[in-house]
């Protein structure tokens, strides 16, 4: 199925229908998600979830085909969490123009696998609004959050997982997901990312091999490459090439210690990322502010020394 100018609109329509303020967007104070989602330490999966979208032969050739990433590493990178952050942090009006100039973009990205990649065969046609890799992508960001935080925390609670899952809908729907596409549960959900991961739809082509040689080819690339790989399922990370020797084991466990340290030493505050800042601000009727500027271009200057030139 693709997802349709119309199915948007109607998605949207039925969203804006369940909003209580417009004002503090999709989720809102106290919701699961910006309990989840306004840590800054959630970009320490962000290669993770980069790669296991990656893994879809779907994502990696629209990618290779018609992205700009390896010309403009940072510009790329902010156009994409601008977006993001709109729809999570955002107004209802903010998230609803980033869903829709997504879709717009989606739109125009559409060609063909020209190798024998899993369950497609080469000469398989994808479009970027194809539901099936939506879906896809949108769970790698979810599942990512609830491991990044078990990671560098300890175990969530049951119950948050399933209220984080929950106000995952929210977001499925501003890239006009059906509900009816969406497993039902936490556990569901969980199975449905087990299947995926074995699945021959996940396979690693030539463009997604090339492209993470690319994200991981900045000065501190090596770093993100082994936290990467750690965090990856073990059947993708060999997919990807990725060595995993006892040093590699060692040095993954060193960088996530740090991280533990880092997290644990940084008071909640200082950890919350800009937009969730500015979106607190928004709702006391305050500008955004100058800090949250600075340290978003710092994350954003982050990204760049990551990834290749």
């Amino acid at each position: 199925m693709i997802v349709e100018r119309a199915d948007l609109e109607a998605s949207l329509a039925r969203l804006r229908a369940e909003v209580e303020d417009p004002r503090a967007g999709i989720h809102g104070p106290g919701s699961a998600a910006w309990h989840l989602q306004r840590d800054a330490a959630i970009f320490f999966g962000g290669g993770r979830a980069a790669l296991l979208q990656l893994a879809h032969p779907f994502v990696a050739y629209a990618i290779a085909q018609h992205s700009r990433t390896r010309d403009d590493v940072v510009g790329r990178f902010r156009r994409t969490f601008d977006n993001v952050f709109a729809m999570s942090f955002g107004d209802l009006d903010h998230a609803f123009t980033a869903a829709r100039r997504v879709h717009n973009i989606h739109v125009r990205i559409s060609g063909t696998i020209d190798e024998d990649a899993g369950a497609f065969p080469a000469g398989t046609r994808y479009q970027a609004n194809h539901v099936e890799s939506l879906l896809w992508v949108h769970a790698t960001l979810i599942d990512t959050v609830v491991l990044v935080h078990e990671a560098l925390r300890g175990q969530l609670p049951a119950t948050l997982k399933e209220a984080y899952y929950r106000d995952s809908w929210a977001f499925a729907r501003l890239f006009g997901i059906p509900d009816h596409a969406l497993p039902p549960t936490w556990g569901a959900f969980r199975a449905y990312v087990d299947r995926m991961v074995t699945s021959s739809t996940l396979t690693v082509t030539r463009p997604a091999r090339e492209m993470a040689g690319f994200l991981f080819g900045g000065a501190v690339g090596g770093v993100a490459e082994r936290v990467t790989a750690g965090l990856l399922p073990p059947a993708i990370r060999q997919q990807f090439g990725f060595g995993w020797t006892t040093s590699d084991r060692l040095a993954f466990r060193a960088a996530l210690a740090a991280a533990r340290g880092a997290v644990a030493l940084t008071p909640a505050g200082a950890r919350d990322l800009p937009a969730y800042r500015d979106a607190r601000r928004r709702l006391r009727g305050l500008p955004p502010s100058r800090w949250s500027q600075w340290l978003e271009q710092r994350l954003f200057a982050l990204a760049g020394r990551t990834a290749g030139r």
